[in-house]
């Protein structure tokens, strides 16, 4: 867009962050969503993480889709389409999606509802690509950083609000210490809003004057990445195919649930070592750091998944406090909070402050975010005054803060190894210190997009953009996760599933660790290299 151009497209931002909602409204209901469908479907903990395999998984294959479009038309489709075009379809195929929903409810069919979730995921992962560069094009680029960051933080006022929204509308109340049966029509009626609000805000873009956001980057060649992707995209299927393959061959399901996740992380180090012998053909999969980042990605979204996914099995034990379906909605609320608190904090380093302000703020803001999230749980009934003592786990955040002077790898590696110390102390004990060290989990994942993505893409020149798309589709993470974290529960118990996070975030360590030494020798300090945006 040109300068000369530029017009004051306010009210046009605030309808584009609206899609920011809805991503973390929805996702965060998942929390919700996941207990009850357990329940209701009398599933196994593998075949509840089924609706984040299906979501995420959305994510993913819409990303692919685009990717290999592109590629082989040699055109940028989304480009050709145009970015307001992109978020119109993405929010009808949303819109379908959730309508698709209560036709799916009403069948009681699970396998219906994956579907329907998988509609709604293809559409986000269309507006995903499409809102991000549209949110820079809506003023002058020197503030597209601060507009990015404002919709971050409107992504995580859904998450804080889907699960007690969801929670109501399911339950009617979020704190009810009485488990109920829910009422069919109560689904139906949020499905049906949601339709409503994707076809409102579709409705509102495409009737107004929005800019024509195009990008005039070449596509660049990458023939070597094809097999890789196939394979990975093969080992995404092995999950859904688990069930027929164990009744064909016999073997146990475990074994085709872990060697989806064996065979991502084969691929990867093997074409890590691949492209380290020869560059030629791998297109920005012949830098280190992106592949290294690739599955950082993949673990970084696994993990912030996995653990609130499972939480809902975990919360039911009695050395747990024995909560039913109607009552969780706090706990995953404080989870999703949690990352509210961290990203609000890192959000302070956007702006052209003095150091002594920042330090106060630094102090403060975390502090006001979690107070936020006490206060819309006091406003449902929630006795808040049992989360006080989470208050702990937000200063030892801000000393995290504090420690990692706002230094990409230093940041990742204080959270990530913050992060392992929370999952064993919550592995080794019950009760409230369990529960606040595993929802602490969300402070650790908080602030470790943006610090994965820009360690990722340094250095990619001219690549940079083909790599982002690649770190895009291991989203896919949320969707082979959960469900190993599932079935390890199923096997071993719930309790003891949270050593999967363990190994996840020691893989982030590392993985800081690692990439500092990687961009070292390219002659890269990466003491230098700023943060990207919150995810």
């Amino acid at each position: 867009m040109n300068p000369k151009d530029h017009k004051n497209y306010g009210s046009a931002l605030y309808t584009l962050i609206t899609v920011f909602f809805f991503w973390g409204f929805v996702a965060a209901s998942n929390g919700i969503f996941i207990p009850f469908c357990k329940t209701h479907f009398s599933l196994t903990q593998f075949e509840s993480q089924l609706i984040d395999f299906t979501f995420y998984g959305g994510y993913f294959i819409g990303s692919l889709i685009l990717f290999y479009a592109s590629k082989l038309s040699k055109i940028d489709i989304l480009n050709k389409l145009g970015y307001k075009n992109g978020i119109v379809l993405g929010l009808l195929i949303s819109a379908a999606g959730a309508l698709l929903m209560v036709p799916a409810i009403n069948s009681g069919s699970f396998s219906f509802i994956l579907t329907s979730f998988f509609f709604v995921a293809i559409g986000f992962s269309l507006q995903q690509t499409a809102a991000n560069p549209f949110a820079v094009a809506l003023g002058t680029p020197q503030t597209g950083a601060n507009r990015l960051n404002l919709a971050g933080g409107v992504n995580n006022f859904g998450t804080l609000l889907g699960p007690i929204v969801v929670s109501i509308i399911l339950f009617g109340t979020a704190s009810s210490a009485v488990a109920k049966d829910v009422e069919i029509s109560s689904i139906n009626t949020l499905y049906y809003i949601l339709a409503g609000l994707f076809v409102a805000v579709g409705i509102f873009f495409y009737v107004s004057d929005l800019p024509k956001v195009t990008s005039d980057e070449k596509i660049e060649s990458s023939p070597k990445t094809n097999v890789p992707l196939l394979i990975i995209f093969v080992a995404f299927l092995l999950i859904l195919a688990s069930g027929p393959l164990t009744d064909m061959t016999g073997l146990s399901k475990t074994i085709f649930v872990y060697s989806s996740l064996a065979i991502i992380v084969l691929t990867l180090l093997l074409s890590l070592n691949s492209a380290a012998k020869d560059g030629n053909g791998w297109g920005a999969m012949q830098y280190p750091q992106l592949i290294l980042g690739m599955l950082a990605i993949f673990t970084y979204v696994g993990v912030e998944v996995g653990i609130q996914s499972n939480m809902g099995a975990l919360l039911k034990l009695p050395e747990f406090g024995g909560y039913n379906e109607s009552v969780i909605a706090p706990f995953i609320s404080l989870y999703w909070g949690s990352s509210m608190i961290g990203r609000w904090t890192g959000a302070i380093s956007a702006f052209n402050l003095q150091k002594s302000t920042k330090r106060v703020l630094t102090v403060i803001v975390p502090f006001v975010a979690f107070g936020i999230i006490l206060f819309f749980n006091y406003l449902n009934g929630t006795q808040i005054e049992q989360f006080f003592l989470y208050g702990i786990c937000v200063a030892i955040l801000v000393v995290g803060f504090f420690f990692s002077q706002e230094k990409p790898a230093k940041t990742l590696a204080t959270f990530a190894v913050l992060g392992v110390i929370a999952m064993i102390i919550g592995l080794v004990t019950t009760g409230q210190i369990a529960t606040f060290a595993f929802i602490s989990g969300g402070l650790a994942c908080s602030i470790m997009w943006p610090c994965i993505f820009s360690l990722s893409i340094t250095g990619l020149g001219k690549y940079t953009s083909q790599g982002s798309s690649f770190l895009i589709m291991m989203i896919l993470g949320g969707a082979i996760i959960p469900p190993v974290q599932g079935i390890l529960a199923d096997n071993s118990g719930i309790h003891f599933s949270y050593v999967v996070p363990v190994i996840c975030f020691a893989y982030l360590a590392y993985f800081a660790w690692k990439v500092t030494g990687v961009l070292n020798k390219q002659g890269i300090d990466v003491s230098k290299i700023e943060t990207e945006s919150a995810h």
